[in-house]
């Protein structure tokens, strides 16, 4: 990884949205390294299976998945550091409402403390509303995502597919039962980048650039944003292009 430094300003948080095989993972652990900053994703789970007693894979099978474990992983972050990410004392077993709530409140104070990458998790759906937070996707052709699989995890193509199903079928269900909204939603999200040409070590610079450049952005007033701040009313009536037809043969 590069040694550039950046400037970062007030930004507090990226969160990283991925598609399953598209080396999100590896993107965002790049950008934490680049930055400095701590990287919220397995490393964490793997602290809080060794807590519970139960294998990091078992783990990581239930993570944004299975929220009676997740309810178990936001308790045992008191022990973790920093403090920022300890959660309030709630009780087991938790309904789903409860469990958002607390969601919430360990995403949002991970945030406070700043100089983290989340994820995963909704944050970009939590932190939505937060200008000090990047919001970025990593995503990659389906095809590209079973190859990935296959040689990270050595599963055949069969397993491999079945496997990249299964995790989307689990994050839809996740972010729509608990935040109502879908991962794929390009409105959530700042960036939006394809690994299927782009290397992943050009995706964690081209996250540390935009976390660079919304940094400038930070305390401009609101009129000052969006597409049309700063842009000339056109010089006259702009003209809608024709809509192609095909020949009447082919109707």
């Amino acid at each position: 990884m590069s040694d550039q430094q950046y400037h970062t300003g007030g930004m507090r948080a990226v969160t990283m949205s991925r598609e399953y095989g598209s080396g999100g993972g590896e993107v965002a652990a790049g950008v934490a390294q680049r930055l400095g900053w701590q990287l919220i994703d397995h490393e964490v789970v793997a602290r809080v299976a060794e807590q519970l007693g139960i294998s990091e894979s078992d783990a990581a099978a239930r993570d944004e998945r299975d929220e009676s474990f997740v309810v178990r992983f936001l308790h045992s972050m008191r022990g973790i550091e920093p403090p920022a990410l300890a959660v309030p004392t709630l009780p087991l077993p938790l309904d789903p409402y409860a469990y958002a709530t607390a969601l919430r409140e360990v995403v949002t104070g991970a945030a406070e403390a700043g100089r983290v990458v989340i994820v995963g998790r909704a944050g970009q759906v939590i932190l939505r509303e937060r200008r000090d937070a990047l919001h970025v996707r990593v995503v990659t052709p389906f095809a590209q995502r079973i190859a990935y699989v296959m040689q990270r995890e050595g599963l055949d193509h069969v397993a491999a597919e079945r496997r990249v199903r299964l995790k989307d079928q689990d994050r839809r269900q996740y972010m729509q039962n608990m935040f109502r909204c879908q991962p794929d939603d390009a409105h959530l999200y700042d960036l939006v980048l394809n690994t299927a040409v782009l290397d992943l070590e050009s995706c964690a610079d081209l996250i540390c650039r935009a976390l660079e450049r919304k940094a400038t952005r930070l305390t401009a007033p609101a009129e000052a944003l969006g597409p049309a701040a700063g842009m000339p009313q056109y010089p006259g009536a702009p003209e809608d292009l024709p809509v192609p037809h095909p020949p009447a043969e082919q109707r």
